[in-house]
């Protein structure tokens, strides 16, 4: 599903009404009708209940006034409080304000102190306040007697229904500079906007609901929109299904290339993840005294030793045979519990000159490439790399603060930059690709910030391109796949006892239940 900046909504707003002709009090019409859809299959029978409207002066404040009609002709009893004057509305809230007030004589203004206590005593016994206040358009921070507004809201018992975008919070950047309102429920129109789905935003949203409101598809599909939130649906179509004909060769040969003392889990993890994701073959190529070690773990994993040197890390000796193993698989992997040392970049270097199949780059393979991205630029074929923030901060030279704070453009102005797959992971895990487009994941939890977590995500995205899987997509899959895997194990096991192998006992499960449909 896409996700839209505050003003390329507006551009569609605009262009339904000057392209297709359909009037903006029809866009307003069908706004409030969606959320009155949803606050009859909140409380069910609407005839008595106590609605609090609080409507601001734009067309959000519009959208809360023709709810407040269609509420009263249901049996609704609904107190609708004004901020600002009805001269100043926009000219289509201004025209369903005049209708409201012929229907009902529980209009009030809401300007000064003394308003205020009106709206306290009509919250105490609100079934559902809606806050129909500031729409996308908002920016910045509520002036001090909307806070206390606010701060009344989110004191209330009451189920709080936002309409398009809790007030207060930053449609473009889920920022909030002080206090919003807090929202169980949000109705967002045609598609979610970017802040509704970003920290710290996304607490403040509740349960979102996308309601249609009879803007043109073919608005919403517009290519130029590059933002877009990963969901079921969207992982569904990229899973192909498994042939009767088909053998282990259809589904690809891995290679993953890392390891050193007391990191060879890693490499376990990963390469027992590309296999549970359904990749064909999966080899570990790691410094010749572990292999045992991986042979004793895991029956499914082909292995190749390597030579080593006196630490136990891949030799700069190993390149020929990395070179041959290239030469045999679909995709590789380099970079788990490789440690960093002194021939890792010539390694990596080498891979990247010497491979005619994608790469993924993760760990310590990142750490390798540290003030050498330049690399990127001179591949031989498509590369997908998967940073956390301190990884993403080396190979950038920019802060972990600069990162996190603004994730979805560093990870797409360096995707394009590079010219390469990146996924930076964390909180919301970002997927960049070189051609700008951007990809949102929602699901996952902090159960997963645990050793391991993300070399069983390299395995799975290894796993999915070792299918077949453009590296976009399967790291858009990879992800979803991921975070999934982690919520069901969580869902079971609780958060704080979770572990990397718990992703890799779910992913069957995860997979399994994305197929059946």
């Amino acid at each position: 599903m896409k996700l839209l900046t505050a003003e390329q909504m507006k551009d569609i707003d605009r262009r339904a009404t000057d392209d297709y002709l359909i009037p903006g009090l029809i866009l307003m019409e069908n706004a409030g009708l969606r959320v009155l859809e949803t606050i009859e299959g909140l409380i069910g029978e609407l005839r008595n209940a106590k609605i609090i409207i609080l409507a601001g002066k734009g067309n959000n404040g519009g959208d809360g006034l023709v709810l407040g009609r269609h509420l009263i002709n249901a049996g609704a009893l609904v107190d609708t409080f004004l901020l600002g004057e009805p001269q100043n509305m926009s000219s289509d809230a201004n025209i369903n304000y005049s209708i409201l007030k012929k229907m009902s004589d529980s209009l009030f203004p809401l300007r000064v102190d003394e308003d205020l206590n009106r709206l306290m005593i009509a919250l105490l016994s609100a079934d559902i306040i809606v806050d129909a206040i500031y729409g996308i358009g908002f920016r910045g921070s509520l002036d001090d007697f909307e806070n206390r507004i606010a701060q009344m809201v989110n004191w209330s018992q009451a189920v709080v229904v936002a309409v398009d975008i809790p007030s207060g919070v930053e449609a473009n950047t889920g920022k909030i500079h002080g206090i919003a309102i807090k929202a169980n429920h949000t109705v967002t129109f045609a598609l979610p906007k970017l802040g509704l789905v970003l920290d710290p935003g996304r607490d403040y949203v509740g349960t979102l609901t996308v309601a249609d409101i009879s803007i043109p598809q073919a608005l919403l599909e517009d290519d130029k929109f590059k933002l877009n939130l990963i969901g079921e649906a969207m992982v569904k179509r990229l899973l192909k299904p498994r042939m009767p004909e088909s053998h282990k060769g259809t589904y690809g040969h891995a290679l993953v290339i890392g390891g050193s003392t007391g990191m060879t889990g890693a490499v376990i993890m990963t390469s027992y993840a590309a296999l549970r994701t359904g990749a064909g073959l999966v080899t570990a190529a790691l410094p010749e005294s572990l292999v045992p070690i991986l042979e004793a773990s895991v029956m499914e994993v082909m292995s190749r030793a390597l030579p080593e040197t006196s630490e136990a890390t891949i030799s700069l000796e190993a390149l020929p045979a990395i070179e041959n193993l290239l030469g045999t698989v679909s995709v590789c992997a380099i970079g788990p519990g490789m440690s960093t040392y002194q021939e890792a970049n010539a390694i990596l270097r080498q891979v990247l000159e010497k491979s005619g199949v994608p790469i993924l780059i993760d760990a310590d393979g990142l750490n390798a490439l540290a003030g050498d991205t330049a690399i990127f630029k001179d591949r031989q074929v498509p590369i997908v790399i998967t940073p956390h923030p301190g990884e993403m901060a080396r190979l950038t030279g920019l802060t972990v603060e600069e990162i996190q704070q603004n994730r979805l453009e560093i990870a797409r102005n360096y995707a394009v930059e590079w010219g390469i797959t990146v996924v930076l992971k964390g909180n919301k895990t970002v997927v960049a690709s070189p051609s700008g487009e951007v990809f949102i994941n929602m699901c996952g939890n902090p159960g997963m910030a645990t050793a391991g977590s993300g070399d069983v995500l390299s395995g799975i995205i290894l796993g999915l391109m070792a299918q077949g899987l453009r590296p976009q997509s399967a790291a858009v899959a990879g992800v979803y796949i991921h975070g999934s895997a982690g919520d069901r194990a969580a869902e079971i096991l609780g958060q704080r006892g979770l572990i990397a192998g718990d992703l890799l006992n779910h992913l069957p499960y995860v997979l399994h239940e994305l197929e059946k449909s």
